[in-house]
């Protein structure tokens, strides 16, 4: 490991801070070293705040010191104003000479424009360090830019059986909640939901499990709740309706929103759903998705091969009979045990 790498292995670490709360911005670490000391550290700020660089920058006492500096980001330092003025600019500002960059930023307002607008000035660029370590860190940011949709987590828990949810009849007799797994894997889940900008669940999860989708074992931001309701047959009382978080509804009836954190997206239930519900979420500035279910949602996703990570529970647990689990297929990234659970994490290969 060369001396940039190190550092811009500290700028992933550091990023990672900003996971949950920087989207749709992505989460860019940055360090400033100067004589092999690193003098400064920023992330991205939440949504609307100042970013990685910024930080970075007004973390230093010494401000003097900057101009004999190097700064490390992993993402091109943006050159034009949004709800911040640009960061290229106040590294200019600040007499930094040289800057050492993970990934080109390939929106269409930066891509490449940061890094000319820096050697413009007369500084020393060097980008495309640790590349490929700075795509996966910012695969959600990328794949929304790049595929004009949110990245896509698929999840859910099944039997050692390999079912979803038992026989109905089974619900009927005892309609109490059917628990897969144990509280270690629905924390994980709650941490997870946080770290994530909307989840999907279709009508009929709401109608069997009535599920709030939110953060409670976990401290973090709850995330946007996208519902697939196409007749519109989900009661105003079901906990995903509550003031808890912002609620997107998926139909093919047109109609108006009664309350302030509810919208309504039209769409066509004759032809392929998934593709039209990314559009959707594109146009909302979703930059990752959760799918928690049902069984028909996450088969729809896998069949249409829209997905980018499955994150799978099995749990001890044996029901006989019920909702079969979706079959799936991908690289193997990850297997934890949680106790009595395992958690199996692919990648869309």
């Amino acid at each position: 490991m060369n001396i940039d790498e190190k550092y811009l292995f500290r700028c992933i670490e550091l990023g990672k801070n900003a996971l949950g709360s920087a989207a749709p911005n992505p989460m860019v670490g940055c360090v400033i070293v100067y004589n092999d000391k690193i003098i400064g550290e920023g992330f991205t700020s939440p949504f609307g705040g100042p970013h990685a660089e910024v930080n970075a920058i007004h973390s230093v006492k010494d401000q003097s010191l900057l101009q004999k500096a190097t700064l490390y980001v992993t993402l091109e330092p943006c050159s034009h104003y949004g709800k911040t003025p640009p960061c290229a600019d106040l590294i200019i500002e600040k007499g930094i000479p040289n800057i050492v960059i993970g990934l080109k930023d390939p929106h269409e307002k930066v891509a490449g424009q940061g890094i000319q607008k820096l050697k413009d000035a007369g500084k020393n660029v060097v980008y495309g360090i640790l590349e490929e370590e700075c795509r996966e860190h910012h695969k959600r940011f990328l794949t929304f830019i790049e595929k004009k949709r949110p990245y896509i987590i698929l999840k859910w828990a099944e039997t050692y059986d390999g079912f979803l949810a038992p026989d109905p009849q089974m619900r009927s007799k005892n309609p109490e909640p059917y628990w897969i797994t144990g509280i270690p894997a629905r924390q994980l889940v709650h941490k997870w939901r946080a770290e994530e900008q909307a989840i999907l669940v279709g009508t009929k999860t709401v109608l069997m499990d009535n599920p709030s989708l939110t953060v409670r074992d976990w401290k973090g931001k709850n995330p946007i709740r996208v519902i697939i309701d196409k007749d519109l047959k989900l009661s105003a009382t079901a906990a995903v309706f509550n003031d808890d978080a912002k609620v997107l509804v998926l139909t093919n009836k047109k109609t108006t929103a009664t309350k302030a954190n509810l919208t309504y997206l039209t769409l066509d239930f004759s032809t392929p759903l998934v593709p039209q519900i990314l559009k959707a979420l594109h146009l909302q500035n979703i930059t990752s998705l959760i799918v928690e279910g049902g069984a028909k949602t996450l088969e729809q996703f896998i069949t249409e091969d829209l997905w980018d990570e499955a994150r799978i529970f099995t749990g001890n647990t044996v029901f006989k009979s019920g909702i079969a689990a979706p079959k799936i297929t991908g690289k193997l990234m990850f297997a934890q045990n949680l106790e009595t659970d395992s958690l199996t994490i692919l990648y869309n290969d």
